[in-house]
């Protein structure tokens, strides 16, 4: 299973939940794609106000503030 997580630099936040969603790597088998939203306009426009954002097949999973429990719950199913 193939995961992107959408950010961009010096967001702490996004830093934040990329360790959350690596602590949740440990027990549900996923790869991780960082995509940096300023690096394509379409993306960054989408996204901007919403980063961190997770998306599984297309679908946001999660945004923002980033917790275990949702993120395991969505991922791990």
């Amino acid at each position: 299973m193939k995961i992107q997580f959408f950010s961009r630099a010096n967001c702490p936040l996004c830093v934040e939940g990329l360790q959350t969603l690596k602590l949740v790597q440990e027990d549900v088998l996923f790869d991780i794609e960082i995509i940096d939203i300023e690096q394509d306009d379409r993306i960054h426009e989408k996204y901007m106000l919403m980063i961190p954002v997770v998306e599984k097949e297309g679908v946001v999973i999660q945004y923002g503030h980033l917790d275990y429990a949702t993120l395991m719950e969505r991922l791990g199913s």
